[in-house]
């Protein structure tokens, strides 16, 4: 009997074989790459040729470009591309003028990058719960956790998709803060009509390789309607000079290449393409998993309201016994990741906020329960239908 080929972990590594008699997946990744750049292989290789035969390495035409491209697309009137979705964050506070003192609303049930940058420009991040069906900020706990010293609110559109943001934002309005929406896992997500990203005074998003548009490395972007703020991003992202060797203001080195501004204009070409692949994808697992009776074990994300589009950047379930369950899909051959399994409130890096274990029941559950499942444009249906087999098998197994 010939050996039971090697199947791949959640990061592509090996684990080891299973029993021949057990039904193992056809081997795929939680995101392959390497399946978006075949079709479009000639065109990258294109555009990095053009830069590098103009050798202009570092924003110039290139980037320009990609900007008014990007904010076409999005429908922001100006659009500034930095180094990362983390930069992008940072620059916005800066340009707004938070600092020390400040305090910067937002959600524990995210990236490190979120709280991250208030606290790297000084101010003190405050958190409120989220909603439990969406995973995004509740507005209604907003009201709540303002004081005297708060400047802005940062909502997170988290999986793609659009956090609610008409009470976020008639709040903010009649307490005069800003509102920096965290768009890096929500290019192309909607609300209400317009594009997440574009409703606050600014919008942040990330081009690292693993988002729906993703460069082949860091990138990031700020989107803004105000000329006033997009001058001042500019002025921030090139350490506050505009003529050389003069300063302005303090601001730090923070630029697209150009390499990656021409990956990402082609890339940005097929988006829309990706994009329904991707909701094409959600609408299968949400029938597989109906179809399967799975309903008292797995939590699937409904269909969004009609005034959102998902962009599902996450396809994100909730799951009974989640350890237990990735740990079986892993010997079956199923990717998935969790996304994410400490709040930050309860991590070492916010401990000086003094926040415990029971603050936020939401976001603390939900750390505990949420599973994402592979969603990239070119993941198969038979991969689909291994992963929710193989989920079903693990509930049969255990009952």
């Amino acid at each position: 009997m010939s050996a039971t080929p090697q199947v791949r972990s959640q990061a592509g590594a090996p684990v080891p074989s299973v029993d021949s008699t057990t039904a193992v997946a056809p081997a795929f990744d939680f995101l392959d790459l390497r399946a978006q750049f075949a079709p479009i292989r000639v065109d990258m290789m294109q555009a990095i040729a053009r830069v590098m035969e103009s050798q202009h390495f570092i924003l110039g035409r290139e980037v320009q470009s990609f900007e008014e491209e990007i904010a076409s697309f999005l429908g922001a009137r100006f659009a500034v591309a930095c180094a990362s979705g983390s930069d992008a964050l940072v620059l916005a506070l800066m340009a707004l003028g938070i600092g020390d003192g400040d305090e910067v609303i937002t959600t524990p049930f995210t990236f490190v990058a979120t709280a991250g940058s208030i606290a790297r420009v000084g101010a003190t991040p405050v958190f409120v719960d989220i909603d439990r069906d969406t995973f995004n900020l509740d507005p209604a706990g907003i009201a709540g956790a303002l004081t005297p010293r708060t400047r802005a609110v940062m909502p997170v559109h988290l999986f793609g998709l659009a956090a609610e943001l008409q009470p976020i934002l008639e709040l903010a309005r009649a307490k005069r803060l800003a509102v920096v929406e965290d768009a890096a896992q929500a290019i192309g997500a909607r609300h209400h009509g317009s594009a997440a990203g574009t409703f606050g005074e600014f919008g942040c998003f990330s081009f690292f390789p693993s988002k729906n548009l993703g460069g082949a490395g860091d990138g990031g972007l700020i989107t803004t309607q105000d000329s006033t703020l997009a001058d001042k991003l500019r002025l921030l992202r090139v350490h506050g000079s505009r003529k050389k060797y003069h300063y302005e203001a303090l601001g730090m080195n923070s630029r697209l290449d150009a390499l990656q501004a021409a990956i990402l204009r082609v890339k940005l070409a097929h988006l829309a393409q990706w994009t329904r692949a991707r909701q094409e994808h959600a609408e299968r697992y949400r029938s597989l998993f109906q179809a399967a009776g799975l309903g008292s074990a797995i939590d699937v994300p409904a269909a969004p309201a009609t005034e959102y589009v998902h962009v599902y950047n996450q396809f994100v379930v909730r799951a009974k016994d989640r350890d237990a369950l990735r740990s079986f899909l892993q010997t079956r051959g199923i990717p998935t990741e969790v996304y994410y399994p400490v709040p930050l409130h309860l991590q070492p890096a916010f401990r000086y906020l003094g926040y415990t274990a029971g603050q936020m029941p939401n976001a603390e559950q939900a750390s505990h329960e949420v599973l994402a499942l592979p969603i990239y444009p070119e993941l198969k249906e038979v991969h689909q239908q291994a992963v929710v087999q193989a989920i079903a098998d693990f509930y049969s197994l255990k009952h």
